[in-house]
């Protein structure tokens, strides 16, 4: 399994945003449920002290399929919840703005 980077699935991660803020209106109550709860799930799998790339590596290792269970405890009656690409994209993407290394919108490059 290759090692995914940062700049590999921040893309994807915001594909996932901007697919939640377009989500028809009636739908996004669930979407949003569904994405709160993968990142109260990233909280006790990654922790709370990572970097960008640690994120990207997590994404890469375990994958999106355990996102599928929580989606069905989220919304278990709401089936377009389920959208793994909308729902996994924007939960990483909330949950990196937490990385150590990101600010402002962007990953912060420290020099040596």
């Amino acid at each position: 399994m290759a090692v995914l980077r940062f700049d590999d699935v921040i893309v994807l991660w915001r594909e996932g945003q901007r697919r939640l803020a377009q989500a028809e209106p009636a739908l996004r109550p669930a979407l949003e449920r569904v994405t709160d709860e993968i990142v109260a799930e990233l909280r006790r799998r990654v922790g709370g002290t990572f970097t960008t790339e640690e994120l990207a590596r997590f994404y890469g290792e375990a994958g999106t399929d355990w996102c599928f269970d929580v989606a069905l405890r989220a919304a278990p009656s709401t089936p377009e919840a389920w959208d793994m690409t909308t729902v996994c994209g924007a939960a990483f993407a909330r949950y990196v703005r937490e990385a150590s290394d990101y600010a402002g919108g962007a990953r912060v490059v420290r020099e040596e």
